[in-house]
């Protein structure tokens, strides 16, 4: 989706149009960005920020994703700003996702350093390490089975035992903490913003020194972060992520935004009030879909919906995430009285008698 915010990353923006990998940058006499590739996205890499710490040593805020060529490329930005992973004093994690946590175990072996992220996403790293890798896949591909898919395709989207090895080597954080809590980076005053929705534990990172805004996947300048429900019936994603919009649209407007991907840029209520904005016109778009399209899966009413490319061209993961965020949507309308779900192993939707 288009928008109008101010791009403050010019560089980054003409590294993205050029599908190529953006600069080591110094944004600051003390603060610089790195980026770091991930491989088979479309998102092509994530930024990790390294900061220069008070009497010695650097801070991070995320890592990237745990390849050995993600790990080359970090060490490679540490370098170039005349650092090394053994500087690294402590790492905070934005939330819990491979791309962001991934290589923070490496820096916590290679350094010492802590990690720390929010209770509710260091809950879910920490049960991942003892997962049962098949019966979480089986119980994956049930759940897109409950949604409408049927039974060959759902194993086909359901993650494989090499992406969930991934996940299970995670960093279990060393310190947790919560909205409004200070981190750790002497010379710095980066407060804990806990801004739910893209996982539960979604922490932005307010720095009151410099007026900088930290916004891990929560405000992206030009995309709308992946809201996805998973099995829980009482999770309401995505009634987190706009509340979560709305607290951070209430703050003072920032100096600059640093997103996880994409761009710099400068807007953070212009771009709040955007992402707002479009997740009511896709309630209303899936609304309108119901009705032309009653009793259907969540599964069907996604193929009835505008994404980025055909729906004939989503496969494995992208499939399934665009699944789970027509459901996310889904539990919003219902919880706004909207549409009603049938009772039944798999559920259909309609709309509510009013």
């Amino acid at each position: 989706m288009d928008s109008d915010v101010e791009i403050t990353g010019p560089a980054q923006r003409a590294a993205w149009l050029a599908r190529e990998v953006p600069p080591v940058e110094q944004l600051r006499e003390d603060l610089w960005s790195i980026p770091v590739p991930m491989p088979d996205n479309p998102l092509r890499y994530i930024t990790a920020y390294v900061f220069a710490l008070a009497g010695g040593g650097l801070g991070m805020v995320d890592t990237g994703w745990d390849s050995d060529d993600a790990w080359d490329a970090l060490r490679a930005g540490l370098t170039a700003i005349g650092g090394d992973v053994a500087d690294v004093r402590g790492v905070l994690v934005t939330h819990m996702h491979g791309d962001h946590n991934g290589l923070s175990n490496r820096v916590r072996d290679a350094s010492g350093a802590w990690v720390a992220m929010h209770p509710a996403d260091a809950d879910i790293v920490r049960g991942m390490q003892h997962v049962d890798v098949e019966q979480f896949i089986r119980e994956q591909a049930a759940y897109m089975v409950s949604l409408g898919a049927d039974p060959e395709t759902a194993a086909s989207d359901a993650p494989t035992p090499e992406r969930l090895a991934g996940l299970r080597r995670q960093a279990v954080p060393d310190r947790l903490l919560e909205d409004g809590d200070l981190a750790d980076f002497p010379g710095w005053s980066l407060r804990a913003v806990h801004t739910p929705g893209h996982t539960p534990g979604h922490l932005c990172f307010a720095e009151e020194r410099t007026g900088l805004f930290l916004a891990g996947d929560h405000v992206l300048p030009r995309i709308s972060p992946n809201i996805s429900a998973g099995q829980r019936l009482e999770e309401d994603p995505l009634r987190d992520y706009l509340s979560s919009l709305a607290s951070v649209a209430d703050r003072e407007e920032p100096v600059e935004v640093l997103p996880a991907h994409e761009w710099r840029f400068r807007g953070l209520g212009l771009r709040t009030r955007e992402l707002t904005a479009h997740h009511e016109q896709r309630l209303a778009e899936l609304l309108d879909a119901i009705r032309t399209h009653p009793h259907s899966t969540p599964w069907e009413l996604a193929g009835h919906l505008t994404w980025s490319r055909p729906w004939e061209q989503y496969a494995n993961s992208m499939r399934m995430f665009a699944v789970t965020e027509t459901v996310a949507h889904l539990r919003l309308l219902a919880s706004r009285g909207l549409v009603v779900g049938s009772d039944g192993a798999v559920v259909t939707w309609t709309v509510a008698v009013r």
